[in-house]
């Protein structure tokens, strides 16, 4: 069954591509992740999460089957980037899903 659902974020970051390292393997211990240097994802159960480190903007997308995972998985990536990120005041907001 294809991945129906997704939401994304454009957070605005000084350095995104460390907050992307930092989340990938943060999730790394207990689910499939990986990463380069300007993309990464994370799998959970219940749906995945594509990171993208740009310029200024760590770009992200979560994509999950069902509306509970979908929200599960905006809760979970939000809090843990704001969470790392707060000195920085980084701020997660979802996009309207597709």
């Amino acid at each position: 069954m294809p991945d129906s659902l997704s939401s994304t974020a454009d957070v605005a970051a000084a350095k995104p591509g460390a907050y992307m390292r930092q989340l990938c393997k943060h999730f790394g211990h207990k689910n499939e992740a990986s990463f380069g240097d300007t993309s990464g994802e994370i799998r959970f159960e219940y749906g995945r999460c594509e990171l993208n480190a740009g310029d200024g903007v760590l770009q992200l997308r979560v994509v999950a089957e069902e509306e509970e995972g979908l929200e599960r998985l905006e809760r979970v990536i939000g809090s843990h980037l704001e969470r790392f990120g707060r000195r920085d005041g980084l701020s997660v907001s979802w996009a309207a899903r597709a």
